[in-house]
C-alpha cells in the first residue's frame, strides 16, 4: 500500500514566527545566488494568480539587487492564454504583462514577458465547433494538452535549443493539494542541487520553486505587505479573489479553523471538467452586480455540460472515421452533429454580442472567439466535413448583424445554395441520405481537378460506408451482429486448433 503524503497543516503564525522582512531577505539572497551561479536562462511561469505573482515578485526583488553589469541572463516570463480564460483574469494578466514590460525596461532588468496562445488548430472552439469534439470530460480530456501544455512546452524547448538548458521557476506549493505534495516530494529525491529538481517532461530543464513551503495565508501576507515591484496593484488582485468567493470574505486568520482567503481557482470559463464553475458563479452573483455581464458565459458553460441522453442527441452515432463503436452493447457516440455545431456557434456569437453591450469599458471589445478561429472552422466545415452549404458566414451575420469578413467559397464548391436546397428536397427528409449524397458530390469535385485520380474509388467507398445505414437503430443492429459473429468465431477458434492437433497426432 502506498504511503500518502499529507498536505502540510496551515501555520497560524506566518512563516513559523520569522518576520516577513527576514523571510524575504533569505529567499531573495537564495534567488540571487542561483541566478549568478551559471548562464542558464530562467523561465518563470506567470498566470496572474497569487502564487505566480508572489514568485515573480521575489525574483524581481532579487534581480534589483544584482549590479546592472551582472544582469546578463534573461528571465523569460511566460503566461499561457488559452483564449477561453475567465475574461476578468485574462484582462488582469494582459494589463500586468504590459505594465511589467515597461517597468523592466525602465528598471534595466533582463525580464522579458511573453503571452503564449495555442495554435489555431488546437484552440477550444476550433476543436469543439470545428471538429465536433464533445465538451471535455475526465476520460476525454482533450483540452489541457492542446491549449496549455503545448504552447508553454514549445516555448521552453526553443529556449533549450538556443541555450542548451533552462531553469523553470514556478509558484507551486505543497499545500495546494495532496497530489501536488506527493509530486514535489518525488522530484525532491532526484534534485541535482539543493533547490533544483529535474523536469520529468522536458529534457535539459530544471524546476525551482521558491515558495514551495509557503501556506496560502503566507502568500497573501507577502502580497499585501510587499508592494508589487512592477507597479500592478496587489490589492486589486485580492479584490478579484474576493469577488470569486461566495461570501466575498478574506478574514484575518487567528486559528486553524478560520477560513483562508484566496482558495478560489481561476481557469477556462468553458471548463466542463469541474462539476460547477464556483469562481465565475461567485463573480456573477457578487460585487454589487458589477460582474453580472459574465452571466451569458456562465449560462453557455452550463449548457456545454450536458450529459446522458440529452448529450447523445447532439452527437453523431458514428465516430469521426465513420465506424460504429460499442461499449457493453451500447453505441459510443462520436462528434457533435452539424446541427449541434451550428447551434453552439450561434449561442457563442449571441453571448459575445450581449457581453459586449453590458461589459465595462476595459473588456468592451472582448472576443469570445477570434476571427482567425472562425476562418479555420469555416474551412473545416466546408473542406474536411464536406458541408458545402458554407453556413458559417450566414450564421455570423444573423447573430452579430455584421458582414462576415471573408471571401465567398462558392467557386470552390460542387453545389451552390440553390442546388443544396434541391438535393435536400430530393432526399425527402432523410438527413443521412442527404449528407452522404452531398459528400459523394464533394469527393467527385475534389478529384475532378486532379491530373491523376489515384484514391478516388477509395474515397467514394469510404463515404458510402459512412452512409451505409438506414439510421442509428440500423447501425446499432449491424454493430451488434458484427460483435456476435466475432465472438462466435473466437469461441470456435480454440476448438478448431485442438481438432487440428488431434488429427496431426493420429497421423503421426
Amino acid at each position: 500500500m502506498s504511503t500518502l503524503i499529507p498536505t502540510p497543516v496551515r501555520r497560524v503564525v506566518p512563516f513559523e514566527g520569522s518576520g516577513l522582512k527576514q523571510v524575504v531577505a533569505e529567499l531573495t539572497d537564495e534567488i540571487r545566488e542561483l541566478y549568478l551561479a551559471d548562464e542558464v536562462p530562467w523561465v518563470v511561469g506567470y498566470s496572474g494568480g497569487k502564487d505566480s505573482t508572489a514568485t515573480l515578485q521575489l525574483v524581481w526583488l532579487a534581480l534589483k539587487e544584482v549590479p546592472v553589469e551582472q544582469r546578463k541572463k534573461t528571465v523569460y516570463v511566460i503566461s499561457t492564454d488559452t483564449l477561453v480564460e475567465n475574461p476578468v483574469v485574462a484582462a488582469w494578466v494582459s494589463q500586468s504583462l504590459e505594465t511589467m514590460r515597461q517597468a523592466a525596461v525602465k528598471q534595466e532588468l533582463p525580464i522579458e514577458p511573453n503571452r503564449l496562445t495555442p495554435e489555431i488548430k488546437d484552440t477550444f472552439w476550433v476543436n469543439l465547433i470545428g471538429r465536433g469534439y464533445p465538451a471535455p470530460r475526465p476520460k476525454f480530456r482533450w483540452c489541457t494538452e492542446r491549449m496549455k501544455i503545448r504552447p508553454s512546452n514549445s516555448f521552453i524547448r526553443r529556449v533549450v535549443r538556443r541555450h542548451g538548458e533552462a531553469i523553470m521557476v514556478l509558484g507551486i506549493r505543497k499545500q495546494e493539494s495532496q497530489s501536488r505534495a506527493r509530486a514535489m516530494a518525488k522530484h525532491e529525491k532526484r534534485r541535482v542541487q539543493e533547490r533544483l529538481s529535474p523536469n520529468g517532461n522536458l529534457p535539459n530543464s530544471l524546476v525551482y520553486s521558491p515558495i514551495e513551503a509557503w501556506s496560502n495565508d503566507e502568500v497573501w501576507t507577502f502580497l499585501m505587505q510587499q508592494d508589487n515591484p512592477w507597479g500592478h496593484r496587489n490589492k486589486d488582485l485580492l479584490t478579484m479573489y474576493q469577488s470569486a468567493t461566495e461570501d466575498q470574505e478574506c478574514p484575518l486568520v487567528v486559528d486553524s479553523s478560520t477560513p483562508s482567503c484566496g482558495d478560489s481557482r481561476f481557469g477556462c470559463w468553458t471548463c466542463t471538467l469541474v462539476e460547477k464553475d464556483k469562481s465565475m458563479a461567485a463573480m456573477v452573483n457578487n460585487a454589487d452586480n458589477e460582474m453580472e455581464w459574465m452571466e451569458p458565459l456562465l449560462s453557455l458553460r452550463n449548457k456545454l455540460d450536458v450529459t446522458g441522453e440529452e448529450e447523445h442527441k447532439l452527437r453523431d452515432f458514428r465516430k469521426m472515421n465513420g465506424s460504429i463503436q460499442l461499449f457493453d452493447e451500447r453505441i459510443v457516440h462520436g462528434p457533435y452533429t452539424q446541427a449541434a455545431r451550428e447551434d453552439w456557434l450561434r449561442q457563442l456569437l449571441a453571448a459575445q454580442s450581449v457581453v459586449r453591450q453590458l461589459a465595462p469599458e476595459h473588456v468592451r471589445n472582448i472576443e469570445l472567439i477570434t476571427m482567425e478561429e472562425l476562418h479555420e472552422i469555416r474551412r473545416m466545415w466546408v473542406f474536411e466535413k464536406h458541408e458545402v452549404e458554407d453556413s458559417l458566414p450566414r450564421i455570423y451575420e444573423e447573430e452579430t448583424h455584421e458582414s462576415f469578413p471573408g471571401r465567398p467559397l462558392d467557386e470552390h464548391l460542387a453545389l451552390g445554395a440553390g442546388e443544396i436546397d434541391l438535393l435536400r428536397e430530393a432526399c425527402d427528409g432523410d438527413d443521412l441520405l442527404f449528407t452522404t449524397a452531398r459528400e459523394l458530390l464533394e469527393v467527385e469535385r475534389k478529384f475532378r481537378t486532379m491530373t491523376r485520380r489515384s484514391g478516388l474509388f477509395e474515397a467514394l467507398e469510404k463515404t458510402v460506408k459512412r452512409g451505409f445505414f438506414d439510421g442509428k437503430d440500423d447501425a446499432h443492429a449491424h454493430a451488434l451482429n458484427k460483435k456476435k459473429l466475432r465472438e462466435e468465431i473466437a469461441d470456435r477458434l480454440p476448438m478448431t486448433l485442438t481438432e487440428d492437433e488431434d488429427t496431426a497426432d493420429a497421423s503421426a
